[in-house]
């Protein structure tokens, strides 16, 4: 399936398929449709009746096989854990998050056997930058001289995070988020209720957008009520809301801190960019914290999302994280007070 924002892109890539190297990195934000703008390329490259389109026709034997995830011509490589466990349950082990480079080796035999079907053969690697270094270099001599007709497709949101030698070695295609108004008309389509919020939640990424269910609307909703009260305890917070998911509560503190951050920058309060529902209430704490202290404890949201996964204690971290906010929050008071 080809996302709408992303058709056109993709058209102009596969239009000039004869010239397209042999390996292509797909990168850009989280959540707006990498991993589907990928997949509907490896379609059209296998794919053994385009009937002079662009892309995969759907219908023929290849793509039958694709569909089915069955197409001997093609390998997809992912972290062990990839699908097993949803977002912020961080019981994945170390090793699990990671590409290894057993992994990437057994690819060997398959980049230097001839086609199955005398045609194109794919390697997609999902996330590329799952791989560890060893996995990392031993991609890089297929890179170097691959046989012909074959493709790497590496997908990355972190592309950063990759061998500078590997980046070098990619044609770039970078995507960006979708226009607003395409991606709220696609979230209405999936059924998905309030796509104009939802969307403001996932930072524009559609495909985050789409996972909010009841449950992520209550807890939100609970959480962001308590932490936007003028009375906010942050222990009697950390006591009620500590079996949360723990990424979802640092986006929340990290969106919220934004938004609050934001509604100071200028002489005219500026519309809450995550958070449009809860406009009075961002408002109300602004006025309670000084700006200063609300870009510092933003950036400390920011850093905290790099050791969220595997905190040592997740019941002292929750409470390390409202603690501050709740000093934010006095100190305009304290101030004023004084």
């Amino acid at each position: 399936m080809v996302l709408p924002w992303h058709k056109e892109h993709l058209e102009r890539v596969l239009t000039g398929r004869a010239r397209l190297p042999h390996a292509v990195l797909v990168r850009g934000p989280a959540g707006i449709g990498k991993l589907e703008f990928a997949r509907a390329l490896a379609a059209a490259l296998l794919c053994e009746s385009t009937a002079g389109q662009a892309l995969a026709c759907g219908s023929c034997r290849a793509c039958a096989w694709f569909g089915q995830g069955s197409h001997p011509d093609f390998r997809l490589v992912e972290p062990e854990s990839a699908g097993e466990k949803g977002e912020g349950e961080g019981a994945e082990s170390k090793a699990s998050l990671q590409i290894a480079v057993e992994q990437v080796r057994e690819l060997s035999d398959f980049v230097n056997l001839s086609s199955h079907r005398g045609r194109a053969k794919v390697i997609m690697i999902h996330p590329a930058e799952a791989m560890n270094l060893n996995a990392a270099n031993a991609l890089l001599k297929s890179l170097e001289e691959p046989p012909p007709a074959t493709y790497f497709l590496l997908v990355s949101h972190r592309w950063h995070h990759l061998l500078p030698t590997i980046k070098s070695r990619c044609q770039q295609v970078a995507l960006a988020v979708p226009e607003a108004r395409a991606a709220q008309a696609w979230l209405a389509e999936q059924g998905t209720q309030n796509a104009e919020l939802a969307l403001a939640q996932a930072g524009g990424a559609p495909l985050l957008a789409r996972r909010f269910d009841a449950e992520y609307w209550a807890q939100r909703r609970d959480f962001l009520g308590a932490l936007s009260a003028a009375d906010f305890d942050p222990l009697r917070a950390a006591e009620q809301f500590h079996d949360l998911p723990l990424p979802g509560v640092v986006r929340w503190l990290q969106q919220w801190s934004y938004d609050l951050a934001r509604h100071g920058e200028s002489e005219q309060p500026q519309q809450p960019r995550y958070n449009p529902d809860l406009a009075d209430a961002i408002a109300r704490a602004a006025q309670r914290a000084q700006r200063l202290e609300v870009l510092r404890f933003h950036r400390q949201m920011l850093r905290s999302q790099r050791v969220v996964n595997h905190p040592l204690n997740p019941r002292l971290f929750l409470e390390s994280l409202l603690l501050s906010y709740a000093g934010l929050q006095r100190g305009r008071a304290c101030e004023q007070a004084s």
